[in-house]
């Protein structure tokens, strides 16, 4: 994202044609405090439209000075918010799901134009991630303790749970969304509060969250948001991981940044939750039902253009069935519609950024390169716009090619034969991501062993769309640390306090 200079009101007149309401704030500001702010410098930045390039915003681009602003805001209210009971937390975040979902269709529009991704999966979006607040608001009554047995008559052991403190909340941009709703729904469902660094290519997304937590009566400091161009992301990432206010951070992103955050949240000793990326492999045996794997494989493949972390990454087809698998797939992949996500039809929108965009591009050439083999698309679909690209099926995949090995994370679909289950199991694994993985077949015995086997903390067994606000969401080896959503979800913001009554006449 470039920064230059805004005009005086640069994409503020297009959203509000969305909704009057959404920036009766002053404009050009964050949110800290339960107040609407510049930065301290007063610099801005743009935000820009994927598909077209022109901007649709600007906001400001704050620095580490502002963060600690945003923080102290949150320690402070964190003294009372911790107090309130888990059932008054657990309205005030139902009347916030109230209000997103009476503004869902606003709200997606604003994520489709920051995105790129289609207006039906930013509509997919808002409903997942509004689940999240939904499934929180309801949670926050389920924070149990425990009455453990003595082993002396005279005291009594128990065990309760209480919220950690201020916590640090840094999201994507793949999911700008649902991302937040997930952290903040589960933080402040246990009594924490948080300061909330979205990523730069989407701050307006969170900004409109913000907006309708304050319309939600979330009390002021109990939420904030620091915005900041690319440039002031590492001063503020240091600030959020290893401030002594903060208590936790949550961060969903790359592998390489996440091991920068959790080095530096070390010095602090800090709770810490990471979801990085992944490099899903997506399995297809003899006997599964081809097309059902297929359907599956455009599902999880195109969606978002190829920008989910849970994407699949490597197709490992059965030699049996992998032309019949390779005809089939290519047929769904040339009916899908590249486009403006804005506009109705439209299945792949462009690429998020530039960046993006030169890496899919970097990933293809090798491939080309090393002899792979092009069985539809292949080049950019530079006639819709600089970031657009083709969907695109590779064979005569080599553990040389970047493919093989890299998150792909766009729309390059690679399809690898394999012989035996051993072997696809052994390539599956053969990674140190272990986030999600995918398979297909009709033996139950089969099922039970590669769930069983592959080295990854999801496993969708016949089913490409995995996630929801009831399930664990998570990975290991390099793919991160603690789960999200779910009963679990909740528990990365407490900690166990144990008290012991001693001395008692019983």
């Amino acid at each position: 994202m470039s920064k230059r200079k805004a005009p005086q009101l640069a994409g503020v007149t297009s959203i509000r044609k969305m909704s009057s309401s959404l920036f009766e704030h002053p404009e050009k500001t964050s949110y800290i405090n339960g107040a609407w702010v510049p930065a301290s410098s007063g610099k801005l930045f743009e935000c820009l439209n994927p598909a077209n390039g022109n901007p649709i915003g600007s906001v400001p681009d704050m620095d580490s000075k502002d963060t600690e602003v945003a923080l102290a805001a949150a320690a402070e209210a964190f003294k009372t918010w911790q107090k309130t009971t888990a059932k008054e937390r657990g309205v005030i975040l139902r009347k916030w799901y109230d209000i997103l979902e009476q503004k869902k269709d606003t709200l997606a529009k604003i994520i489709t134009l920051e995105s790129g991704k289609p207006i039906a999966e930013s509509l997919g979006e808002v409903a997942y991630g509004n689940a999240f607040v939904d499934w929180f608001s309801e949670e926050s009554r389920r924070i149990n303790g425990e009455i453990i047995q003595s082993p002396i008559k005279e005291k009594q052991m128990l065990f309760v749970k209480q919220p950690i403190g201020v916590v640090s909340l840094i999201t994507p941009w793949n999911f700008p969304y649902a991302m937040i709703t997930r952290k903040a729904g589960a933080a402040l469902a246990a009594g924490c509060t948080c300061v909330i660094k979205p990523a730069e290519d989407t701050p307006i997304t969170a900004l409109a969250l913000a907006y309708y937590a304050h319309q939600a009566g979330i009390p002021k400091g109990v939420l904030n948001v620091v915005t900041c161009d690319r440039s002031n992301a590492p001063q503020i990432g240091k600030t959020l991981s290893t401030s002594p206010i903060v208590a936790g951070l949550s961060f969903t992103g790359s592998t390489e940044v996440g091991k920068l955050l959790y080095q530096q949240c070390s010095t602090g000793v800090k709770r810490i939750g990471l979801e990085l990326g992944g490099n899903a492999p997506f399995i297809v045996f003899e006997n599964a039902d081809l097309n059902m794997a297929t359907d599956g494989a455009i599902a999880l493949k195109f969606r978002n253009c190829g920008q989910t972390c849970i994407s699949a990454n490597r197709f490992l087809i059965h030699e049996a069935v992998f032309d019949k698998f390779i005809n089939m797939f290519a047929d769904k992949m040339k009916k899908l519609v590249v486009g403006d996500g804005s506009k109705p039809g439209v299945n792949v929108g462009p690429l998020t950024n530039k960046a993006q965009f030169t890496k899919v591009s970097r990933i293809l050439a090798d491939a080309k390169e090393k002899g792979a083999k092009i069985v539809c698309g292949g080049k950019p679909a530079s006639h819709l716009g600089e970031l657009f690209f083709e969907p695109t099926l590779i064979t005569g995949i080599t553990p040389g090619m970047a493919c093989y090995s890299e998150e792909i994370f766009g729309p390059l679909a690679i399809c690898i034969p394999f012989k035996t289950e051993d072997e696809a199991v052994t390539i599956a694994n053969s990674t140190r991501r272990g986030l999600a993985g995918y398979f297909y077949t009709s033996d139950i015995s089969q099922a039970w062993r590669v769930a069983r086997d592959l080295e990854v903390g999801m496993v969708g067994i016949n089913e490409s769309l995995i996630t929801s606000a009831e399930a664990a969401f998570g990975g290991i080896k390099e793919s991160g640390l603690g789960r999200e959503g779910s009963s679990h979800g909740i528990e990365e913001y407490v900690y166990i306090k144990y008290l012991c009554f001693g001395n008692l006449k019983l």
